[in-house]
């Protein structure tokens, strides 16, 4: 029963992060959802709604960042079995996510508008490009166990988890970090930038390359010479080939 109720949860916070991940380009988009980043209420301020914003932003970027590190996780799982660790961890982020799209507050003057057709046209593929990018890149070294349902199937079915070795398939053998990059492209890309939109993709493009700097560090300590290996061999973000 254990092992189902784990598998069960697993499969919630599964559910949880997908529809949340799908909330996500239509709140960056502008598209679809109910409220997005230039829609819903503004603060009686600009900079309330800059304070207000910045600190759903960090909400968000302390908790992803800190619950990911190894020497975090050998604490938590004092506490959280585990099997449903990851389950766990995806659930709260997730909801710190539904936080900001909730409490977000717009602010809608303009910094730029594309009008030309063409333009508009190339942004629009760049955005849906880079949301692209992030999900192959998941499935290339390993969706379900990035998300935590690869850990609780294994538990429910009685098998001893094994860490994943690593990747440098197709987008890997380009940038270390394509996920990181399609999140890029795909929050600068829009033909309409206001001030909220702008802070947004500033703010997370500077938590991103913070958070690179921490990810490495782990996987140097995990992988040692062969991620030593991989740095030295390709770009961290820029497709452009490194000299051996």
């Amino acid at each position: 029963m254990a092992r189902l109720l784990a598998f069960l949860y697993g499969a919630l916070a599964y559910v949880v992060f997908f529809v949340t991940f799908l909330y996500a380009i239509g709140f960056v988009g502008n598209m679809i959802v109910p409220k997005s980043i230039d829609s819903g209420p503004t603060a009686a301020t600009l900079t309330r709604a800059l304070i207000a914003n910045i600190i759903l932003l960090s909400i968000f970027a302390i908790q992803h960042s800190v619950m990911a590190r190894p020497a975090f996780k050998r604490l938590w799982t004092r506490i959280v079995p585990q099997p449903v660790e990851r389950s766990t961890y995806v659930l709260l982020a997730s909801g710190a996510l539904i936080r900001l799209f909730w409490q977000w507050r717009s602010m809608p003057d303009v910094v730029w508008s594309v009008e030309n057709a063409a333009g508009r046209y190339i942004l629009w593929g760049l955005f849906f490009l880079g949301w692209a990018t992030v999900l192959v890149s998941t499935f290339l070294i390993n969706h379900f166990d990035l998300f935590g349902l690869r850990q609780v199937y294994m538990y429910k079915q009685g098998q001893e988890y094994t860490d994943l070795n690593m990747t440098e398939r197709f987008l890997y053998k380009f940038v270390r970090h394509p996920i990181m990059l399609g999140f890029i492209i795909a929050f600068w890309s829009t033909p309409h930038m206001t001030y909220g939109h702008l802070l947004f993709a500033a703010v997370t493009t500077v938590y991103i390359l913070v958070a690179i700097q921490l990810e490495e560090r782990d996987s140097v300590s995990i992988h040692g010479e062969a991620y030593e290996d991989y740095r030295r061999r390709v770009s961290m973000l820029v497709p452009i080939p490194k000299g051996r």
